[in-house]
């Protein structure tokens, strides 16, 4: 019964959000409330939701000071040269600035965290689609499949915890599917330019709108002066753009290198740009008034998706669901487990959280591979190349996937219909590396 309250709870998910019947935070609040009530939990509703919350707080702190950390910087024009460089580079053309978002996403996801990946190439790239008038749907997709890819990186999320529920070393995992990563980011490439060629169709070459006259310069008037008296133009803040420069680039190293836990880097951020950018309680307030509005429309969607995750956990029906995925696989597809492990690995991720997916299912779909002859290394390497890889970024199980639709400003239904075919096309090329590469065998 557990197992199929859960699968239900996400296919009315899915069902209610991708026809947008219901906001995304009430389906998120709302359905695992029912499923709870209805699996006889309602005495243990408060604590599977409160642990749930406490989870996904240090996320929605982190974002709550990364969006305003973020917002600062771009109306302190920090990202202009970047805007710039990339409208001369596009010449108003789509398409090219479409490649140009993968490219960016390609180099910064590096890092390996969704999350930071996310707040900074939106955070840059955003006010160039806009000029544009293009879709931030292709944002929010593009970058979801150069984030998607580049998440199977040995520090990454995915590999780390297959590594750890199998006990296997980088070199079983990771290393044999670097050829089939390549083919990934070759493929992203090639669905950007495809994606950036129909948004040209839809839009033509643009003619670049020129950026509206910069404000005349404050002036600053001598002590004293009178009516009529010549005032002074401050000379240009060369030097906070300098160390808005040097803060960043600070900032985003820490958080590569995990100096300090994300959402305390953040808050130390965005503290000191506040104060140097914005010295005086005036303007501090009126840049967070400004900003409030993002940072509640994102963190509150995050809290929501703890509930979720929450109940689902609580209840055991995450548990019940991987037990009852595991129990249909018939004998005759055995030997064909890793196959069909990446396959099926990225839709599964709309239905299993990182967590439970690899400490949960991974050890199961591992042990029975094993006893059809199967490698349990080929079942890890499968399984990063669907699930949490290229799925991750549509999951509403994934905190960061709301950073990347609430930032993008688009609708996570929307989103997840716009890119569901070009990211699963992403794991159908990479299994299909895999393949001729032998780090997957039929």
């Amino acid at each position: 019964m557990q197992a199929a309250l859960g699968f239900a709870t996400i296919a009315l998910f899915l069902l209610l959000t991708m026809t947008r019947r219901v906001s995304v935070l009430v389906a998120l609040v709302v359905l695992p409330v029912l499923a709870a009530l209805a699996g006889g939990f309602a005495g243990e509703l408060g604590g599977m939701v409160l642990d749930g919350l406490s989870k996904v707080a240090p996320t929605g702190i982190m974002i709550a000071f990364a969006v305003l950390y973020f917002s600062l910087m771009v109306d302190a024009g920090l990202f202009d040269p970047l805007i710039r460089g990339l409208l001369r580079m596009a010449q108003g053309d789509p398409l090219r600035i479409t490649v140009a978002t993968a490219v960016l996403t390609l180099c910064v996801a590096l890092d390996g965290d969704g999350a930071s990946t996310f707040l900074i190439t939106v955070s840059a790239l955003l006010p160039v689609y806009r000029r544009l008038g293009m879709s931030p749907l292709v944002l929010s997709g593009v970058v979801c499949l150069g984030a998607g890819v580049m998440n199977m990186v040995p520090w990454g999320g995915p590999t780390v915890r297959a590594m750890a529920a199998l006990k296997l070393e980088s070199s079983d995992v990771f290393t044999p599917v670097l050829p089939a990563m390549g083919l990934g980011i070759a493929w992203v490439l090639v669905a950007a330019w495809l994606i950036g060629r129909r948004e040209r169709r839809r839009l033509g070459v643009l003619t670049v709108p020129e950026r509206e006259a910069a404000p005349a310069p404050a002036t600053v008037a001598s002590p004293g002066e009178g009516p009529g008296a010549v005032r002074v133009a401050e000379p240009p803040r060369l030097w906070l753009t300098v160390f808005n420069l040097l803060l960043t680039v600070v900032l985003v190293v820490s958080l590569i290198l995990e100096v300090m836990p994300l959402p305390v880097l953040f808050v130390l951020g965005f503290a000191v740009a506040l104060l140097v950018n914005h010295p005086t309680w005036e303007q501090q307030q009126a840049l967070l008034d400004k900003h409030a509005k993002n940072v509640v429309l994102v963190t509150t969607m995050i809290f929501a998706a703890g509930v979720l995750t929450g109940v689902l956990t609580g209840t055991g029906m995450i548990d019940e669901m991987a037990g009852a995925l595991v129990s249909v696989i018939p004998d005759s597809l055995g030997g064909h487990l890793p196959v069909l492990v990446a396959v099926t690995g990225m839709p599964l991720s709309l239905v299993f959280t990182p967590d439970a997916y690899y400490l949960g299912v991974l050890p199961v779909l591992a042990e029975t591979a094993h006893g059809f002859g199967t490698d349990p290394a080929e079942v890890a390497r499968a399984a990063i190349l669907g699930q949490m890889t290229t799925g991750f970024p549509l999951s509403p199980l994934t905190a960061s996937t709301f950073i990347l639709v609430g930032m993008s400003g688009v609708q996570l239904g929307e989103h997840q219909r716009f890119i569901f075919r070009w990211a699963f096309a992403t794991t159908l090329v990479m299994t299909a590396g895999a393949l001729l590469t032998g780090a997957l065998s039929l």
